[in-house]
C-alpha cells in the first residue's frame, strides 16, 4: 500500500523542495493589491500577461524605493521560493527589490534636471504668484477618469460660479507632450484676462507612466507660460520635471484644486471679521478724533479769547500813545509854523534886498558887455540882408543891401563897390 500523507506532510514537503529548487531567483512583473501593514510588512501581488504569485516584502529588508511602490508599478525583485502552508499557497519572499527600467529613466531624469536647473528654469524668484481670487481656471488633463471631475467637484464645492474650460489631452505615452504642450499654447494664446490659473494634472502611475512630465520641450512650456501653472501630477512622493518648472507644485490634484481657489466660507468669514474690525476701529478713531476735537476746541476758545483781550488791549494802548504823539506833533508843528510866521516878512525883506542888490550888479555887467553900449561912443553895426553881423567886406557883393545900426537908428543903404583894403593909421 502507498503512503498516506496528510495536508500538512505534503505542503511541508512541497515547501522544502521549493525552496531547495529556488533559493533564489530574479523575477520582473506588475505589483498589484499593494498592502502595507501596521508591522510594516508589505505583501502584494507580483503579476504579468499569464500569470501572478504571491509576494511579500518584510520591513526588515532594505529598500530604498519603499515609498514609491504602488499598484501598477513594475518591478525587479530578487525573492526566494516558498510556501505559505495555513493557506497552501505559493509566495516570494522577497530579498531585493527595484523598480523596473527606473535605472536608464533615472540618469535621464536626473541629467536633464541639472541642465535645466543650471539655466535658471527651476529658480523660485521667476515663478509668478497665484492669483488669489482666480474668476477663470483653465486645466489640462485627460477627460477621462477620477481626476478631472475630483478637481471640478472641489472647485466649486470650495468657490461656486467659478469657470473652469477643460483641455483635453494624453498624459501617458510618447505623444503626451506634445498633447500637453498644445493645451498649455491654447490657453496662453486667448486674450488677455481671460484665464486667472492653469492646472497641469495626472493621477498616480508608475515611474515610466509619469516620465511623459519629464519631457525638456514639455517642461520648457510649463516654465515659459505668461499664466501661472500649478502641477498636479501623481501622488505625494511623485517629483516631475513640470513641478519643478511650474509656479506651484501640488502632491495631487485634488490638493491642486484646493490651493487653486479659496473656501468661500472661509473669505466670508474673513470679510465679516474685516468688517467688524475695521467699524470697530473706525469708531474708536471717531472717538479719540472727536475727544481731540472737544479738547483743541476749548483749547481755541480760550487761546482765541486771550489773544482776541490782549489784542484789544494793545490796540486800546496804541490808540492812547498815538493821540498823546499826534497832539504833541501838533503842538510842537503848531508853535514851529507860528515863529515861521513871525519870521517871515523880515526874511521876504531880506531876500528882496539881496535879490535887488544882484540884480543892479548883473544889469550893470550886462550894460557895460552889450554891443549897444559901443554905439552910444559913436560905433555902429552893418548887418547883411538876413541880420547877420558884417565883419569882412569881401562877404558882401555890389548889389547886397545892407543895415547899418547907429546908436539912435538904423541906416539902409546898397554896397556898390566891395573890396577889402587895410585900414591906414
Amino acid at each position: 500500500m502507498p503512503p498516506v500523507y496528510t495536508v500538512s506532510q505534503v505542503v511541508a514537503m512541497m515547501k522544502d523542495a521549493l525552496e531547495r529548487k529556488f533559493p533564489s531567483v530574479d523575477i520582473e512583473g506588475e505589483i498589484s493589491n499593494w498592502r502595507v501593514y501596521p508591522s510594516g510588512h508589505s505583501y502584494f501581488v507580483l503579476k504579468d500577461e499569464g500569470a501572478q504569485l504571491n509576494a511579500v516584502l518584510f520591513a526588515r529588508v532594505p529598500c530604498d524605493c519603499r515609498a514609491r511602490l504602488a499598484d501598477g508599478r513594475r518591478v525587479k525583485i530578487r525573492a526566494r521560493v516558498t510556501m505559505y502552508p495555513q493557506r497552501g499557497e505559493c509566495q516570494l519572499v522577497v530579498t531585493r527589490i527595484k523598480i523596473a527600467g527606473e535605472g536608464e529613466l533615472m540618469a535621464r531624469y536626473l541629467v536633464l534636471k541639472a541642465k535645466l536647473e543650471a539655466e535658471g528654469l527651476f529658480d523660485s524668484r521667476r515663478k509668478k504668484p497665484l492669483p488669489k481670487f482666480p474668476r477663470h481656471i483653465g486645466i489640462v488633463t485627460s477627460p477621462s477618469g477620477a481626476v478631472v471631475h475630483d478637481m471640478c467637484r472641489v472647485i466649486s464645492r470650495r468657490f461656486p460660479n467659478i469657470e473652469i474650460t477643460l483641455f483635453p489631452s494624453l498624459v501617458q505615452g510618447e505623444d503626451a507632450p506634445k498633447s500637453i504642450i498644445e493645451g498649455l499654447k491654447y490657453f496662453n494664446s486667448a486674450q488677455d484676462d481671460d484665464f486667472d490659473l492653469l492646472i497641469v494634472a495626472r493621477g498616480g502611475g508608475s515611474f515610466e507612466d509619469l516620465f511623459c512630465f519629464n519631457d525638456e520641450a514639455l517642461v520648457r512650456s510649463v516654465a515659459s507660460s505668461r499664466i501661472p501653472v500649478i502641477s498636479a501630477v501623481g501622488h505625494e512622493t511623485d517629483f516631475t520635471l513640470c513641478d519643478f518648472a511650474a509656479d506651484f507644485r501640488a502632491g495631487t490634484p485634488s490638493i491642486a484644486a484646493e490651493i487653486a481657489v479659496p473656501q468661500l466660507c472661509d473669505v466670508k468669514k474673513r470679510l465679516e471679521d474685516f468688517s467688524s474690525l475695521m467699524l470697530r476701529d473706525m469708531r474708536n478713531v471717531c472717538d479719540f478724533a472727536q475727544q481731540r476735537l472737544d479738547r483743541a476746541s476749548g483749547d481755541i476758545a480760550t487761546l482765541l479769547s486771550s489773544r482776541f483781550e490782549n489784542t484789544r488791549l494793545g490796540l486800546e494802548s496804541a490808540r492812547l500813545s498815538l493821540r498823546a504823539s499826534l497832539r504833541a506833533a501838533a503842538e510842537s508843528f503848531s508853535a514851529r509854523l507860528q515863529a515861521d510866521a513871525e519870521k517871515l516878512p523880515r526874511a521876504l525883506d531880506l531876500a528882496f534886498e539881496r535879490a535887488k542888490t544882484k540884480f543892479d550888479k548883473i544889469s550893470s555887467h550886462l550894460a557895460l558887455l552889450s554891443p549897444y553900449a559901443v554905439l552910444e561912443r559913436g560905433y555902429s553895426i552893418t548887418l547883411d540882408s538876413n541880420g547877420g553881423v558884417i565883419s569882412d567886406a569881401s562877404s558882401v557883393s555890389p548889389g547886397d543891401q545892407i543895415s547899418t545900426r547907429l546908436a539912435h537908428g538904423t541906416l539902409i543903404s546898397r554896397v556898390c563897390d566891395a573890396e577889402a583894403r587895410p585900414v591906414e593909421g
